[in-house]
């Protein structure tokens, strides 16, 4: 009986042994051979950006600068995890600069899984607002006009907008400028491709001439399509005092300074975008004394976005920085696609990653507010706002002995509220 006894002891308590182990199975965490426990991490979600760009069209030149931003800006913000949960990814489709191609890129794009779509170039918004608004899709732009933005819809430009470009660079030199006229008004006219910008620039240009006509006499706004001729403009514009210039604007630049014309000329953005071709081209006396309507810091000065900018060139690209600085004011379109990924970024924190969505980025994106140098309001949106920029600042184009010293440097050193009407 006693080993019977024993028997059934035995067998309970290997049971109990056996139970145990069992148990602890289930509850312990995997151990590494480290010693310290397995924690299975979790794949971020893709959010996919789709780039509609130009890559072999009249402004690939500049696009590719562009282009090299967005990647780096990405590779930022992936690498400094600045979204946690979130990698950002980046697709392409080629516009090349023709409108016609717009409805089919984006759609490209969205077969591709694009999340959102970035489309810098001024006939973006022309070309796609009506299609993004009934998809209710979301699209950022760098630039777009008043009649393209609204009504407020999925379209959404984080830069210049030129009729307001226009209104504050001509109040500033009319109050600013040494050179400006005494006892007349100062003539002023312009020459561009029709592009979408530079005829809204030029309409807003004459507006303001016609609201202060004891400042300014409006001599005309010449548009072509895509001529490097501008034998015609240049005579009917020789005796400006202003010439708002063409985008690319070298060939207008040499043909105007060879015909003896001694204009101050404007510009923007657009043109600074292709300086390089100034450069390159040994134009820099050519357009010294050019103002330059700007949104955004210069490379050769500081601040939080500036700063941001330089380093990724540094850290990025130190091959290529002092070619791309020369090159125009392209790279600096890094500051547009990190505030375009502050807001993804504020979307994500709002409703977590696993429920991002066009929603979720159209909400955070009504709403946004980008507090820039001390000013409260210097970027946003709002129900009924779909234009980022409220200031802008006033450069001008500087020929030095050293073609390397050659730049742009700050006219005036405080940030500008725009004008938003004559």
């Amino acid at each position: 009986m006693r080993i019977v006894n024993a028997i059934i002891i035995f067998i309970l308590l290997l049971a109990l042994s056996l139970n145990a182990c069992s148990d602890s199975e289930q509850e312990s965490p995997e151990i590494s051979v480290t010693g310290n426990p397995v924690i299975e991490e979790k794949e971020p979600m893709i959010i996919t950006i789709g780039n509609l760009t130009d890559l072999t069209g009249v402004s690939s030149s500049a696009m590719s600068i562009i282009n090299k931003a967005l990647d780096d800006v990405v590779r930022y913000y992936n690498e400094e995890n600045l979204i946690p949960g979130v990698k950002l990814e980046v697709t392409s489709f080629d516009g090349q600069y023709d409108s016609a191609l717009y409805i089919t890129g984006y759609e490209s794009l969205k077969r591709k899984g694009a999340d959102l779509i970035w489309a810098p170039l001024p006939i973006s918004v022309s070309s796609l607002k009506t299609v993004v608004d009934e998809d209710q899709f979301m699209l950022f732009t760098a630039t777009g006009t008043m009649d393209d933005l609204m009504p407020p819809g999925y379209a959404f430009s984080l830069g210049i907008m030129p009729q307001f470009e226009a209104y504050t660079l001509l109040k500033w030199i009319a109050e600013n400028d040494p050179d400006f006229p005494a006892g007349r008004p100062a003539k002023i006219g312009g020459a561009a491709w029709a592009d979408a910008y530079s005829d809204v620039f030029l309409n807003a240009m004459e507006a303001y001439a016609t609201a202060y006509p004891q400042q300014y006499d409006y001599v005309g706004g010449y548009l072509t399509n895509f001529a490097f001729s501008w034998t015609t403009q240049v005579e009917d514009l020789k005796d400006c005092d202003y010439i708002y210039i063409p985008t690319p604007p070298q060939a207008f630049v040499e043909q105007y300074r060879d015909a003896g014309g001694t204009a101050t000329f404007l510009a923007s953005d657009v043109q600074s975008a292709l300086l390089g071709m100034m450069d390159s081209a040994d134009f820099w006396n050519k357009i010294d004394g050019t103002y330059f309507i700007r949104s955004s810091r210069w490379y050769n000065e500081t601040g939080q976005l500036i700063d941001m900018t330089n380093e990724l060139l540094d850290r990025y690209r130190p091959e290529e920085a002092h070619d791309i600085k020369r090159n125009g004011c392209g790279y600096i379109g890094a500051k547009h696609v990190y505030l375009m990924c502050d807001i993804i970024k504020e979307a994500v924190e709002t409703v977590g990653p696993e429920s991002f969505d066009t929603q979720a980025l159209y909400d955070a994106a009504a709403t946004w507010t980008y507090i820039y140098e001390d000013i409260s309001d210097f970027n946003n949106f709002s129900s009924e706002k779909r234009y980022a920029s409220n200031y802008y600042a006033v450069y001008e184009a500087r020929a030095c002995e050293t073609p390397d010293d050659s730049d742009l440097f700050r006219a005036h050193d405080d940030w500008l509220p725009q004008v938003m009407e004559p």
